[in-house]
């Protein structure tokens, strides 16, 4: 079964309970790319985006678009759906970051290749809606 982004937003926030959407974003950007890493694939399908604050998932954005904090009843998804390996990758990524507030997250993917990369030409408040690449996330997350 392919997981979805939904999937993985809600085993996050069934570890995290509420926390704020920009959290949110960067918990499953990270999820993501250390999947890529240590799994040697992708999370899930939805794209992601480099937007003004960062890592973005249209897909999920488009869920949340307008709520400062999020709950898990705010979404659809399915953790049935998770292998144990998915679990495994996603625990780890909270053990790390869960404790770090929304903007420190920003501000950290800020300071990384595959951001930074896509962000290339626009301004710091400039809007854009290109890709962050699986490769890109893969070739600097396995350089750590």
């Amino acid at each position: 079964m392919k997981t979805t982004v939904f999937d993985i937003v809600k085993y996050i926030l069934s570890q995290t309970g509420d926390i704020s959407a920009m959290k949110l974003q960067k918990l499953v950007y990270y999820s993501q790319a250390w999947s890529l890493v240590w799994d040697d694939k992708p999370l899930f399908d939805s794209k992601i985006e480099a937007w003004v604050g960062g890592p973005v998932v249209p897909d999920l954005y488009q869920e949340h678009k307008g709520k400062f904090t999020v709950s898990i009843d705010d979404f659809n998804g399915d953790v049935s759906n998770l292998s144990s390996d998915n679990i495994s990758t996603i625990d780890e990524v909270l053990k790390a970051y869960s404790d770090k507030n929304a903007q420190w997250l920003s501000d950290l993917t800020h300071m990384e290749d595959p951001w930074l990369n896509a962000r290339k030409g626009l301004s710091g408040s400039q809007r854009g809606n290109n890709e962050i690449t699986l490769a890109s996330m893969g070739e600097y997350y396995s350089s750590l």
